[in-house]
């Protein structure tokens, strides 16, 4: 019993099977009518070229190198529009196409370091010319025994010898102090008058050493700030193109660094040049103060002996 059923079972889905495939194929005449060719439709078809697998192949080659081609020839354009670069990447291009502040950043470096320069020759030339007056002066002065031979030979030297200055001040103190008998008294008064010109001079000399400290200072801080605005308009680059190309950010790195380059050519030399300034107006100094030193004494000396003159 149970085999029958079992062969009545397979008989009916073996049934409703081909029922199915009968009615697809049905279905598939119908929707899709076939068109039979006529004498004339193969004539034509034989007369048109054929294309092989192989030209096939060959013409999408070509049609991808014409593509990549035409994407390497956009690129330079796109980049150009963007930060207005093309591929000249010299220093004065890079100036010319720089945004606004990173030209103002460089233009005031620029003029710092012509200032810079311009002390260092107008001044390095008036402080060596000084300085060998004054030796040429002491050497004078060295054999000297009194005061008033001292004030002889500086009444030769030039109008502004800072020699002739210091002992005018001398001589203006001790006619002031003639009538005076404390000689102690006017000693330190002339002593005073001394130190006192010795620091004129010495600020004097000194004159444009604060220019080239505060250039030496700020200037590293100025191209670091032409940096981070570089940067900056990098970034700005990547985000407008939508791509990390390295070709895209190089010409905003490029005025970064040319901004901290000109700020380490303004500052490095500042800083030097301060500091030979500074020692040279300490040696400078040091000759003043032998100078008031000398002058010092020779006034104490004449007192002295002018007193002694007295008593006897």
């Amino acid at each position: 019993m149970r085999k029958l059923i079992a062969s009545i079972l397979l008989a009916i889905s073996l049934i409703n099977i081909t029922f199915a495939e009968t009615n697809l194929a049905d279905l598939s005449e119908q929707s899709l009518p076939v068109n039979i060719p006529n004498q004339q439709d193969i004539s034509i078809a034989n007369s048109l070229p054929t294309t092989s697998a192989n030209e096939v192949q060959a013409s999408e080659k070509d049609f991808a190198t014409e593509k990549n081609l035409a994407a390497l020839q956009q690129e330079p354009n796109l980049l150009t529009a963007q930060r207005g670069f093309d591929q000249d990447l010299s220093i004065w291009s890079m100036y010319q196409h720089a945004d606004m502040v990173v030209k103002a950043v460089m233009l005031g470096l620029i003029v710092a370091s012509i200032i810079t320069w311009a002390l260092f020759f107008s001044k390095g030339i008036e402080m060596i010319g000084a300085y060998r007056q004054l030796q040429k002066e002491q050497q004078k002065l060295s054999k000297v025994k009194s005061l008033d031979d001292a004030i002889g030979i500086a009444a030769t030297f030039k109008k502004n010898s800072v020699t002739r200055k210091l002992y005018d001040e001398v001589v203006a103190e001790k006619t002031l102090s003639a009538g005076s008998h404390d000689l102690n008294g006017t000693k330190d008064r002339a002593s005073f008058r001394l130190e006192r010109a010795v620091a004129s001079i010495s600020r004097y000399m000194g004159r444009g050493n604060g220019y080239l400290a505060t250039i030496g200072a700020i200037s590293p801080f100025i191209g670091l700030f032409g940096t981070v605005w570089g940067i900056m308009n990098s970034f700005i680059g990547i985000a407008h193109s939508q791509t990390t190309n390295l070709a895209v950010v190089a010409p905003g790195i490029a005025e970064a660094l040319l901004a901290t380059a000109i700020g380490l050519v303004a500052a490095i030399p500042a800083v030097v040049i301060y500091n030979l300034f500074a020692r040279m107006i300490n040696t400078y100094r040091g000759q003043l103060g032998d100078v008031a030193a000398q002058a010092t004494v020779l006034l104490g000396r004449d007192l002295d002996l002018a007193d002694s003159n007295k008593k006897r």
